[in-house]
């Protein structure tokens, strides 16, 4: 099917307009598709509505010839022995397993770092459809247990079980209304910590705000009513609160935020009987301070005080009122993650977007680098005390490896290494500079086969939001556009974390449409380079990716080819309202502020589609159990650029069942929607497919 066949007018589902209007500051906010933002598993009409734009969709979609050559592009870029980083307890070596097309990744033990594998937990067979997945784990520091959540049909809300590891029985423990958390056990195996929320009214689970998140512990044999408050912030119902225990098991050390990179890092002494919560640093949540470990009472701290880039400091926790003592200042790059291990401090910093592994001595003194196969993205785990170390790392043209790394001698080998059907050697990666709109130079990312000509059709991703790096990885789903001729572009907007705190803020709250200038930036610069066709620039982006996607397609909506915002924020004066929404004030600002409102108004894509000028072809994807952005989002965008006279081009919704924000998503799901996505924008941006 070409674009020529696909240019007259669908008939789209009629969509009920309500009458509603809301006053603010000035303002007079009408919300027609208001009733959109019902969830559909519970709301009659609404379903059918969903029914009706996925059946339209479908039946685009199913028409288009290349759907199915991505189906099987993707496939065989998949079809692989993915091993997660293994967990040591013990001489036990914990870890996940992608095995092949399976739905859902397994949980594996070995005894012994090269034992045979034997299997813990398969989710494949929890459902029928394979909807439900493993979630947060952690075992205990005996290797004995393992605590591990259930995700169900891709929603926030976990429980958590107990696996006995030598039986393979579950235990009876049972632990619910688990979100925003991870688990941690005590040293002793007794029992974990865990984040939950109060149980919800009945009904409520799917769409009603969050509040008053805390930690307690379980002990092991004992009902959920009896587990132990150790920390809670009523005067705070706001904040996010994550524990963890240290390697030597003394202290647990708990994280607490409103949303975004502020944190304040507080102790607990697990020697004692009151369990005392103790707050270190970042009472007044103006910069990030993270304990990611000790050394007896030496805390070390990662913090962005008078640091944009962060820097380390240590706090003696033996003192009444301990202070930071900076052992490693702030460096030209941004500080991007920390660890303990094997007697040295390991950090992880930003290179123009691709990861540096820089060692320390625990004093601070520098002690080499970490080597690592290429340019992409690396990460390690291990202890303080073992030499003993696990080294991952990926770029687009690299799956994830797993290397076990000494670190004494700096010595590694590989542990786990996938063995894709794909010669990766075909792939080349290009990193360019270019110039945002008030100048600001922005690194991107250039993917594509080796001998495809310039320009071609080019599909441009990005996210620019909450700090999040956009660093080197292997997608399969974004490979297989690459694999079959097109170019993928990746570009590491303001907003991100590429940078440091600096960057990010340059990118959030009233400077968010810097984070658009730079995406839109990026397509001029990829067009304008003869990098993509004139006409054939696609632009993907998923959550805050979504609501960029729709922002700079109202913006510059002559730009762009085809557009796919995913799980998008679209209705940015009312994502407030709805479960976590809250934690994102952070960034976007807060729409009852009448500052924030007015800048949120210049911004929201429901709310600024540009009647009168042609739009890109658009499809928009969800998920019906979408709990973090909740559907209804998704649902009102869809109804109102339906509704406008935008011309001609398609613009469709395809809502997947039993699925939510992306984590836990079964694997033929996530192949089928990147098939429809690329599908869709070849048709759009002229790109020929053939090969498989």
């Amino acid at each position: 099917m070409s674009p020529s066949e696909t240019t007259m007018p669908l008939t789209y589902p009629q969509t009920r307009r309500v009458d509603v209007s809301e006053s603010r500051f000035g303002h007079e906010i009408a919300d027609p598709y208001r009733w959109l933002e019902n969830d559909p598993r519970r709301d009659g009409e609404v379903a059918r509505w969903v029914q009706e734009q996925t059946a339209l969709a479908r039946g685009h979609l199913d028409g288009l010839p290349a759907r199915e050559v991505f189906r099987r592009q993707i496939s065989t870029l998949f079809d692989c022995e993915q091993s997660g980083v293994p967990l040591k307890r013990g001489n036990r070596y914990f870890h996940t397993m992608r095995q092949g097309l399976k739905n859902q990744a397994t949980l594996h033990v070995r005894e012994g770092v090269d034992g045979p594998d034997r299997l813990l937990l398969d989710p494949n067979e929890w459902s029928e459809d394979s909807a439900d997945a493993i979630a947060e784990w952690d075992a205990s520091d005996d290797g004995a247990h393992v605590a591990y959540g259930v995700q169900r049909g891709g929603i926030d809300w976990r429980e958590i079980k107990v696996l006995d590891v030598a039986t393979g029985e579950t235990l009876t423990d049972e632990i619910k209304w688990v979100r925003f958390g991870n688990i941690a056990w005590a040293k002793d195996g007794s029992g974990f910590f865990y984040s939950r929320y109060p149980e919800p009214e009945p009904g409520t689970e799917a769409q009603a705000n969050v509040a008053n998140h805390a930690i307690y512990f379980h002990q092991l044999g004992t009902g959920q009513a009896q587990d132990r408050l150790v920390h809670a912030t009523l005067d705070r119902p706001d904040l996010l609160h994550l524990a963890g225990v240290t390697d030597d098991g003394r202290y647990l050390i708990i994280h607490s935020t409103p949303g975004a990179s502020m944190t304040m890092v507080s102790v607990v002494d697990l020697t004692t009987a009151d369990w005392t919560v103790r707050t270190v640093a970042g009472a007044d949540f103006s910069a990030e301070w993270s304990a990611f470990g000790n050394d007896g009472t030496t805390l070390f701290v990662v913090t962005s005080e008078g640091a944009p880039r962060r820097r380390i400091v240590t706090f003696d926790l033996a003192e009444a009122a301990p202070q930071p003592r900076e052992i490693i200042g702030e460096a030209d790059s941004a500080l991007e993650h920390s660890w303990l291990v094997g007697g040295r401090l390991i950090l992880s910093y930003l290179v123009d977007a691709s990861t540096e592994l820089r060692r320390h001595q625990l004093d601070g003194t520098p002690d080499g680098i970490v080597e690592l196969p290429g340019i992409g993205s690396a990460g390690i785990r291990g202890t303080l005390a073992d030499d003993e170390a696990f080294l991952a790392y990926t770029s687009f043209n690299a799956p994830l490896t797993i290397y076990r790394y000494a670190v004494s001698t700096g010595k590694r080998t590989v542990w786990a290494e996938p063995a894709i059907d794909f010669d990766l050697g075909e792939i080349a990666v290009d990193q360019h500079v270019y110039a945002s709109k008030d100048g600001t130079k922005v690194p991107i990312f250039v993917i594509r086969r080796k001998g495809v000509q310039a320009p071609a059709p080019t599909l441009l991703y990005g996210y620019g939001g909450f700090s999040i790096s956009l660093t080197p990885y292997y997608a399969p789903t974004q490979l297989a556009w690459v694999a079959q001729g097109g170019t993928l572009a990746i570009a590491n907007i303001r907003g991100g974390g590429e940078y440091g705190r600096a960057w990010h803020d340059a990118g959030r709250l009233a400077n968010k449409q810097n984070s658009y200038d730079d995406f839109i930036a990026a397509a001029e610069f990829l067009r304008d380079q003869g990098i993509a066709c004139l006409d054939g620039i696609a632009i993907q982006g998923e959550s805050n990716g979504g609501l960029l996607v729709g922002a700079v397609t109202n913006q510059r909506p002559e730009l762009f080819a085809a557009a796919l915002p995913g799980i998008g924020v679209m209705d940015l004066l009312r994502f407030h309202l709805f479960t976590g929404g809250t934690f994102w004030k952070y960034d976007f600002g807060d729409p009852q502020d009448e500052a924030a409102f007015e800048n949120l108004l210049r911004l929201s894509p429901y709310h600024n589609i540009a009647a009168g000028k042609p739009y890109p072809a658009i499809l928009v994807t969800t998920a019906d159990a979408d709990d973090r952005v909740v559907p209804g989002h998704s649902f009102k965008y869809a109804a109102a650029i339906q509704a406008a006279e935008i011309g001609s081009k398609p613009r469709l919704l395809l809502v997947e069942t039993r699925a939510g924000h992306g984590a836990g998503k079964p694997l033929g799901k996530v192949i089928a929607e990147a098939a429809d996505m690329w599908a869709f924008a070849a048709c759009w941006t002229g790109l020929e497919v053939g090969r498989a």
